[in-house]
């Protein structure tokens, strides 16, 4: 069977979900395209598509924090997907945390909850 994404019906784009393959740690979200989409699958390494840069974003390229992907899961309406990964280096978020979900809500504010691992700084000076 093949794999049809529902690329229209968000006009384009569609959520993807970076999923630690062994904790099952959310690190972080991202939009796909049919483009990123079709590399994800050929290279085997999460590709994003940058809404703020408008072009394709292979996770990593830069950092050398690349996403290999485990194993791919697909929502029943064919709209999201979840890249079960292996986050190489230390983390996947660009401010130096291993998630993007480092911070909580507590008292109607924001209280990061988690240490940065990574000088982010140093690594995307480059």
């Amino acid at each position: 069977m093949a794999i049809e994404l529902d690329f229209a019906k968000s006009g384009g784009l569609i959520p993807a979900i970076a999923q630690d393959y062994q904790t099952n740690e959310v690190l972080m979200m991202a939009y796909i395209n049919a483009e990123s989409w079709a590399e994800t699958l050929k290279s085997g390494y999460a590709t994003y598509f940058s809404r703020s840069r408008n072009q394709l974003w292979k996770k990593g390229e830069s950092s050398g924090h690349l996403q290999v992907v485990k194993e791919i899961l697909v929502d029943c309406d064919c709209d999201t997907v979840i890249f079960k990964i292996e986050q190489l280096g230390p983390g996947a978020c660009h401010t130096g945390h291993r998630s993007c979900f480092y911070r909580r809500v507590k008292d109607n504010a924001l209280e990061e909850v988690e240490a940065t691992v990574f000088d982010a700084e140093k690594v995307y000076s480059k």
